[in-house]
């Protein structure tokens, strides 16, 4: 399999992303619209690192910190959103739009 079907497969997944959250009022699928972005990109520069350096250990390193990274956002993110939904009961794009403190 060469890098062209990883690639095919990533930018489906930025795209049906970049979709989901321009398209979608709720937070929730607005941040998994985010997350398959992510998840596209670091899947692209995963394939460009197997083809580049193959015996390269960096790449897993890289996956690893990456997908810890993408975690954390994604717990951060659904805690901002119960703690919205708690305060004033919003789920969506545009009750959110004030948020002073």
């Amino acid at each position: 399999m060469g890098i062209e079907a990883f690639l095919i497969v990533a930018a489906a997944l930025i795209g049906i992303g970049l979709y989901g959250a321009l398209s979608q009022q709720s937070i929730v699928m607005v941040m998994m619209g985010l997350e398959l972005i992510l998840n596209g990109i670091l899947l692209s520069i995963l394939s460009f690192w197997h083809f580049v350096a193959p015996y390269s250990a960096k790449g897993q390193i890289f996956a690893i910190i990456g997908l810890t990274l993408m975690a954390v956002e994604a717990a951060m993110g659904f805690a901002i959103l119960i703690a919205l939904y708690r305060a004033r009961m919003v789920d969506t794009v545009d009750g959110a739009k004030d948020l002073r403190g």
